[in-house]
């Protein structure tokens, strides 16, 4: 997996529910794990912008609901650095993937972090816009 150009301050922990913004059928989602993290005891698992997190479907199609999924994080309420800048969004977002990384919805809503673009090409390239 390839290394993030930016500087991602982890904001995301598991309990976290975050909105779904592609339209695979889910509406929101709830962090239950995160994918290769290393923590210490007693210590939440975090993610940020690009990671990928197991979540479970609370909202949305009959379905997909409770159906446990694999997520990569595309916008984040905490501001992370970005060069000399610092960058945030105004809510937490994701998008569902399948086990090759390939997003499971054909569009996504909402705009897209630039960070995530070297990692999931093909999620940018259903993005409306990149920021």
């Amino acid at each position: 997996m390839l290394g993030l150009s930016a500087k991602i301050t982890k904001g995301i922990i598991t309990g976290t529910r975050l909105w779904c913004d592609d339209n695979s059928g889910a509406k929101i989602v709830q962090v239950i794990g995160v994918k290769g993290f290393r923590a210490r005891l007693r210590r939440y698992p975090r993610a940020g912008v690009g990671d990928i997190v197991f979540v479970s479907v609370k909202k949305g199609k009959p379905d997909i609901i409770k159906k446990k999924e694999k997520a990569v994080i595309i916008r984040q309420r905490r501001e992370f650095r970005r060069g000399t800048q610092r960058v945030k969004f105004e809510d937490n977002a994701c998008i569902l993937i399948d086990d090759a990384g390939l997003p499971k919805g054909t569009e996504i809503k909402g705009c897209v972090a630039r960070e995530i673009a070297d990692r999931f090409p093909k999620v940018v390239g259903i993005a409306s816009s990149v920021v």
